[in-house]
């Protein structure tokens, strides 16, 4: 192959590399701010469901979360709370959460954090597109 020939595929493959260099800077100035966490005892609107983390525990390995939700029926509250505990995703224990009728209630959410290795804790709530996080720990 000609030098002639190498050095064009070169300046070819480095314009390209400058190109998706400004398309990747342009996607990261365009980008949504990230919401602040909610703080505790402060309700907030997810969706079409009304959510306040009251007080959290850790004892045992197991973190228990007091929350007050309501707004619309759902028959399982408890599935749209995620925990990330120490950078991993832990998944809901139990909860004492009943169905919902739309009227709010308190209730709990308990997460089996016995395996997280820190005290990073974060809690998030999804309903629809809209998501409110809770810095627990």
């Amino acid at each position: 192959m000609k030098t002639r020939t190498l050095l064009t595929l070169a300046l070819g493959c480095g314009l390209a590399i400058m190109l998706a260099g400004a398309v990747f800077l342009f996607q990261l100035t365009t980008q949504d701010e990230i919401a602040a966490p909610i703080p505790l005892g402060e309700a907030t609107r997810v969706g079409d469901m009304q959510v306040a983390v009251i007080d959290v525990d850790e004892s045992g390995g197991m973190l228990s979360v007091t929350i007050e939700i309501g707004g619309t029926e759902d028959d399982d509250l408890a599935q749209e709370f995620r925990l990330i505990a120490s950078g991993r995703p832990v998944a809901v224990a139990s909860s004492t959460c009943s169905p919902s009728d739309g009227t709010d209630q308190s209730c709990e959410v308990v997460f089996d954090v016995s395996g997280a290795d820190g005290v990073s804790r974060v809690l998030f709530y999804e309903r629809g597109d809209e998501r409110a996080r809770w810095l627990l720990g």
